[in-house]
């Protein structure tokens, strides 16, 4: 019989979930076992390979998820504006926002790419490279206009990705900075980059 909206068994999947992007930001992948995570959740081990037949599948479902969400975050607040410095401060916005949201996710995301067989790697990859077109194709359109003055689009984006995604590392929300602060001085940064002030 199929499972409702809100049963049992959907509960305890997201407990999984949940309980795995805790347990291998904190420890990695290979030092977690699933014995290890299902005494996270509270349940047998054998109840896991219900959802996830294994280890992997269950690493690559959350990395999936994890950029199949970026790319649906972005697609939600892009601007309809031909201003691609807008559309540029919109995506440093939605991607500092949804990454300090879901920090373990993001660490898991960048770090155990290496975990992944050549065909996950590949459809996590493909998922990575949307998302990054997006902002060479904000950079390129800002230098085709003069807007933004960029030598090289992809280094310029690399940059961009590898800075605003580095926050994580280092910002705690107790601390004495907002996630409107630092998205404010992020903004800033990246603004300098393409050759503009903010």
């Amino acid at each position: 019989m199929a499972r409702t909206a809100g049963s049992d068994g959907e509960r305890t999947e997201a407990a999984i979930r949940e309980a795995a992007v805790g347990l291998i930001a904190r420890f990695g992948y290979e030092a977690v076992s699933m014995r290890q995570l299902a005494a996270k959740v509270g349940v047998q081990a054998a109840a896991l390979y219900r959802y996830y037949p294994t280890k992997e599948e269950l690493l690559f479902s959350l990395m999936r998820e994890h950029m199949e969400g970026l790319l649906a975050a972005w697609q939600s607040v892009r601007p309809l504006s031909d201003d691609p410095a807008e559309r540029l401060a919109a995506f440093v916005r939605n991607h500092i926002r949804f990454h300090v949201a879901r920090r373990h996710s993001t660490h898991v995301n960048n770090m155990e790419l290496r975990s992944l067989s050549r065909e996950k790697l590949s459809q996590v990859l493909k998922l990575r490279s949307a998302y990054e077109k997006e902002l060479r194709q904000i950079l390129r359109e800002g230098a085709e206009t003069g807007r933004f003055s960029i030598d090289d689009t992809v280094l310029t984006a690399m940059a961009i990705i590898q800075m605003i995604t580095g926050v994580i590392v280092w910002f705690r929300p107790d601390e004495r900075l907002s996630v409107e602060e630092v998205t404010a001085t992020y903004h800033k940064l990246t603004m300098r980059l393409v050759g503009i002030s903010a």
